[in-house]
């Protein structure tokens, strides 16, 4: 109700006489400019920022890491601008990096904090918490698996950081109102954490994922094996990039805390000019890691989600990526699991981040649509 009609419902409740019509219009008119002269004070809410908070959790998912894993792992956590309304709950995206990303990247490197106050301003999305967190290895990734080798990755994501976000921020506490994201390395353990916990991850978006089947090169011709044989140390690697990432797949998936200093069982090995593969150890490497291999165990899981999307950019110039990721969609159809796929044009992440970025372009708006909000 506006000034002047709390005036005009007062005169006619106290049985006054009204004012001539002219005066009644002067009035009207003062009143209307007094009123524009009140000023606006938004809700604390509505003029409430987003702010980013840091997080320390004393993991007890490390104790046997024979790589020295720090027990103490962060996390940063963005709280939307609507978090400032104490009776407001939200739902929380965790958001996987990729390689040599530690919780801090999407923040510091990509401005994500910029893109997610646009998107959650323009209503792309509704007010979300979005959490990422330190996976990171000294070869690079976890693979966000559990290691004899490097630690239990899928147990702190599952069983400490979930819990913990839940307990320490008002969170939608529930599956329907949970959703994971990943960055390549970080979209293979989006999908993969997607097939296994669907009660959960109620949703799942990978950028770009990687390893999710069988490329055009055999993965053995990729690391340097001579290297990998003499290495000291995985500094000792750090020269030969494809040598630091295929230590990383073996020390997740072929852990050995008996075989330092990489702590992994070698898959193949370099005999002469002749490469000598051990048969039992690639299938078990294979099983346990792409992807594709998976779907037949998890497909009923996969079918509990709310919704799945990936994504890959046809310029990539490993086209292993692109081959295995266009096979992993024949693959989810043979098992009738549903999902979304686009390939489009752009090179390796490049079009991830920015206000057109698919960051803010897809994987928000698909979350939009894929969680449930308060």
């Amino acid at each position: 109700m506006t000034v002047g009609q709390t005036v005009e419902s007062d005169v006619a409740r106290r049985g006054l006489r009204r004012a001539p019509a002219g005066v009644a219009k002067r009035i009207a008119l003062i009143l209307a400019g007094l009123t524009a002269l009140v000023p606006a004070f938004p809700s604390p809410a509505a003029s409430a920022e987003s702010r980013l908070v840091t997080a320390q959790i004393e993991s007890t998912s490390f104790a046997n890491s024979r790589i020295g894993i720090n027990p103490l792992r962060k996390a940063t956590i963005y709280l939307p601008p609507g978090y400032a309304d104490s009776r407001r709950r939200f739902p929380v995206v965790y958001f996987l990096s990729n390689f040599f990303e530690d919780q801090t990247a999407p923040f510091a490197g990509n401005d994500a904090k910029r893109v997610f106050d646009a998107a959650i301003a323009a209503r792309v999305i509704g007010d979300v918490i979005v959490v990422t967190a330190d996976f990171s290895t000294p070869t690079g990734t976890s693979w966000f698996v559990n290691s004899a080798a490097t630690g239990n990755w899928e147990d702190f994501m599952v069983r400490e950081l979930v819990p913990y976000v839940d307990q320490h921020y008002r969170t939608l506490p529930r599956a329907a109102s949970r959703g994971i994201a990943g960055d390549r390395a970080g979209g293979h353990g989006a999908i993969r954490f997607g097939m296994r916990y669907p009660d959960v991850f109620g949703a799942v978006y990978a950028l770009h994922p990687i390893g999710v089947g069988q490329g055009v090169q055999t993965m053995f011709s990729r690391p340097d094996w001579a290297l990998l044989e003499r290495a000291a140390s995985p500094d000792d690697l750090r020269a030969d990039g494809y040598s630091l990432v295929f230590t990383s797949v073996f020390q997740a998936y072929l852990p050995d805390p008996g075989r330092p200093p990489l702590f992994f069982s070698p898959p193949a090995r370099r005999v002469g000019d002749r490469l000598e593969v051990d048969a039992a150890l690639t299938q078990r490497l294979q099983d346990a890691f792409f992807l594709d291999r998976q779907v037949a165990d998890h497909a009923s899981n996969m079918k509990k989600l709310r919704g799945i999307k990936f994504d890959w950019a046809r310029g990539d110039t490993v086209a292993d990526h692109i081959v295995s990721l266009q096979a992993f969609t024949r693959t989810l159809d043979e098992y009738a699991v549903p999902y979304e796929a686009e390939e489009y044009r752009g090179g390796w992440g490049e079009r991830n981040w920015g206000l057109d970025g698919r960051v803010y372009t897809d994987m928000l708006p698909f979350f939009q649509t894929k969680l449930l909000f308060d």
